[in-house]
């Protein structure tokens, strides 16, 4: 195999960036070319041998190649990958989810994470028969025109385009409000309510860096939705089962209308759902006229790993990967409290992040003022000690159930030292 120096040069010369996926241009502090995945290690081209903290960005919850998804994998593959019908395995991956999810609702299977968003506003734009839809500052809901938006802090400020090729009029139907501001959302509600088709929140936000939800505030929602008409959304595409198989449903005792999941349910695998009230959801085709398709819809391929996935799931419960992310923020807030530094770790089960600012982070303005610099260097830092992070502050850890106690023990041993050379900056 080519070098690592070769490979480089050669992505860069036929993909923008060298990459597919942007941030994957910024780890430091030489770029990273994956050769193989075995729990919770990630072994590069170049020979490193790294401790995963980022188990493909969420969905990883077993692990690197899980023995029962490769297996499921490779028996499918020998059937087929592809069939454009309906299999059997789809029908029972889909009364399996809903089971957890949304019991007694019904199910779309998708392609990804931003098609399950991109259907399931569609859908309720249908459904109400209304256009605007709230979003929150710093909720990323996938690269689709209608929500590729943010805007400043203010109530119910309308979008604005994040990339050039948005066009405006869509950004224009997206309202904005800073996430667990009770009085933002109010404000939206008050000035457009007879408009609004839905709010689309990430129940836990975890692509502004892990932010739970202050106490109360999805209970607000659901509130304020309710009396206006329109339809709560629970984009759980990262917290899908990393909250429970339940999800945030059943952790926060919150029903919403919709809710979306992503590569989790397909044990790492291509694959999004929308998954709901069944009066909603029969108004997407060949039922009702909202129209959605997809000859990638039901992969065998990926139903065959996601029934594997969800089979470890149902058996093994999730407490482990939740109490080693318990034990690794443990310990960076001893690191951080010995050293004298005055950063902030939020954590939420099994998912994390340490933010480079002092004081609470309950929103994205909150979670922007944290020192980038400080946590590229970090980032740095770490994988020079055998343990990936992610390379953006704004981007969560996660463990699965492959990583213990001796994982733990390398974590927090790596983030200490790490942290000392980040202090002397």
């Amino acid at each position: 195999m080519p070098g690592l120096e070769e490979l480089w040069d050669k992505a860069r010369s036929l993909m923008p960036g060298g990459v597919n996926s942007s941030i994957r241009a910024l780890y430091a502090p030489r770029p990273l070319i994956a050769a193989r995945g075995r729990g919770a290690y990630l072994e590069t081209v170049d020979g490193e041998r790294l401790l995963d903290m980022i188990m493909g960005y969420g969905p990883l919850i077993l692990g690197h190649a899980h023995p029962r998804i490769v297996e499921a994998v490779r028996r499918q593959a020998g059937e087929g990958t592809l069939y454009g019908a309906t299999t059997p395995g789809e029908i029972e991956l889909a009364e399996r989810v809903l089971r957890h999810v949304y019991p007694g609702g019904m199910i779309r299977l998708v392609n990804s994470g931003t098609e399950a968003t991109m259907t399931a506003v569609r859908l309720a734009r249908a459904y109400t028969g209304r256009e605007l839809v709230v979003k929150f500052a710093g909720g990323y809901h996938g690269a689709n025109d209608s929500l590729l938006v943010s805007a400043g802090s203010a109530a119910g400020e309308l979008g604005v385009p994040m990339s050039p090729g948005v066009p405006e009029c869509l950004a224009r139907r997206v309202l904005v409000a800073e996430f667990n501001s009770f009085e933002q959302v109010e404000e939206a509600f008050r000035r457009h309510g007879d408009d609004i088709a839905a709010v689309i929140v990430e129940p836990v936000m975890a692509n502004s860096g892990v932010i739970p939800p202050k106490p109360g505030f999805l209970e607000h929602l659901r509130r304020l939705t309710r009396e206006a008409g329109s339809l709560l959304i629970f984009d759980e595409v990262v917290t899908g089962f990393r909250l429970g198989l339940e999800g945030a449903r059943g952790y926060y005792n919150v029903e919403p209308d919709l809710v979306t999941l992503g590569k989790i349910i397909g044990g790492g695998l291509p694959v999004g759902a929308v998954a709901g009230r069944r009066s909603i959801m029969e108004h997407l085709t060949p039922e009702g006229r909202v129209f959605n398709a997809g000859t990638f819809n039901g992969n065998p391929l990926t139903v065959a790993a996601g029934l594997a996935a969800v089979g470890v799931l149902e058996e093994e419960g999730l407490g482990k990967a939740s109490r080693v992310m318990g034990e690794i923020a443990e310990a960076l807030g001893d690191a951080l409290e010995d050293l004298g530094l005055p950063y902030t770790v939020n954590r939420v089960e099994s998912m994390a992040t340490l933010f480079f600012t002092s004081g609470p982070v309950e929103n994205a303005t909150q979670a922007g003022r944290a020192d980038k610099r400080l946590y590229r260097m970090w980032h740095a830092e770490m994988r020079k000690r055998g343990v990936l992070v992610a390379p953006s502050q704004l981007e969560a850890m996660f463990t699965s159930l492959a990583h213990g106690d001796e994982e733990a023990r390398l974590f927090s041993e790596a983030a200490y030292e790490a942290l000392k050379t980040v202090k002397k900056a």
